[in-house]
């Protein structure tokens, strides 16, 4: 007997009462800043051309934010059309998709769902912990980061990521892990809470994995802080205002960073609470685990228009005028 929390685990039509124009809303946000982020960030790359039309001299820290907004942007093109989609025929995720017809069987889209939800809830934190680092190491370690971290090395990396976190993100599909369907009927996940170790082994090494990124950017962060606190302390106290402020491209970035860290922290620990309620306390509360999948999907929608309300140059002003005090 299922437990009484995951009530619509085995539903074929969507709950009544439920609305697409949120999940709508949420989507045309999600595709206008994504695509507004990559714009800023296109023109950005045609004022960083060299004399002579030589290939732009773009950072690093700029091709992260390039690929966070590349990866929210199609998270957001492969999971909301589904959600649309099972609103448009009144059908859950199960029903909608090949499969999953015997009770508490997911489909195959549901799987898929489950899947993509889990690599595009982690895809993000690896490429934030990629531009902590590189902050950090641009501050603290500039001749190793000068010395090793070419183009070449971010080119490999980036998809060597991608490929182990959807390696990691698809143990659910092999028995690791258990997708299953959650009210109302348009959202899969991994299932948080019942069942034993190989049920409930993946969700708590996920949560895990998420907090351990959490902490180890908000380590780099910190220390990259620490590093611009000793380089203004070391500036003469007279000067132009040039020379009083720093590094102030490495300061945007650190702040930058520091906002999309803060909502990132607020956007995913909300699931790593209710993963770890779930495991050892037991707790089927199927409406606060939907609450937490909204709050990790909305992620993607705050980032870019993070990016795009920094890169204006009023609130870039009045940032800078804070920091020089």
């Amino acid at each position: 007997m299922e437990p009484e929390g995951y009530r619509c685990r085995s539903s074929r039509y969507i709950e009544s009462g439920q609305s697409a124009v949120p999940g709508s809303v949420l989507f045309a946000a999600g595709l206008l800043g994504n695509v507004l982020a990559l714009l800023l960030l296109g023109q950005h790359r045609r004022r960083s051309r060299s004399p002579g039309g030589r290939p732009p001299r773009v950072s690093a820290f700029y091709v992260l934010v390039s690929g966070l907004a590349v990866t929210d942007l199609l998270g957001k093109c492969l999971l909301s059309p589904i959600v649309l989609a099972a609103y448009a025929y009144n059908r859950s995720l199960s029903e909608l998709g090949p499969g999953g017809r015997t009770d508490g069987e997911p489909g195959v889209l549901c799987q898929l769902f489950a899947f993509l939800m889990a690599f595009f809830g982690l895809a993000p934190t690896l490429l934030l912990l990629a531009m902590a680092l590189e902050c950090w190491l641009s501050l603290g370690h500039p001749y190793f980061y000068r010395r090793h971290l070419t183009r070449r090395l971010g080119a490999t990396l980036g998809p060597a990521a991608a490929g182990l976190c959807a390696l990691f993100c698809a143990l659910p599909l092999l028995g690791f892990g258990v997708p299953m369907q959650y009210c109302p009927g348009t959202w899969c996940f991994i299932r948080m809470a019942g069942g034993g170790p190989r049920q409930l082994g993946f969700p708590v090494l996920y949560a895990s994995l998420m907090g351990l990124l959490v902490l180890a950017i908000g380590a780099c962060n910190v220390s990259s802080m620490r590093h611009l606190y000793i380089m203004a302390r070391r500036q003469p106290r007279r000067g132009p205002p040039a020379a009083a402020t720093p590094r102030m491209e490495e300061l945007d970035h650190l702040i930058l960073l520091g906002l999309m860290t803060v909502l990132f922290t607020i956007c995913s620990l909300p699931l790593i609470i209710r993963v770890y309620m779930g495991a050892f306390a037991a707790d089927f509360n199927e409406n606060a685990d939907l609450s937490a999948l909204r709050f990790l999907s909305v992620n993607s929608i705050v980032d870019p228009w993070v990016f795009i309300i920094f890169r204006t140059s009023f609130f870039r002003m009045f940032v800078r005028r804070v920091c020089r005090r």
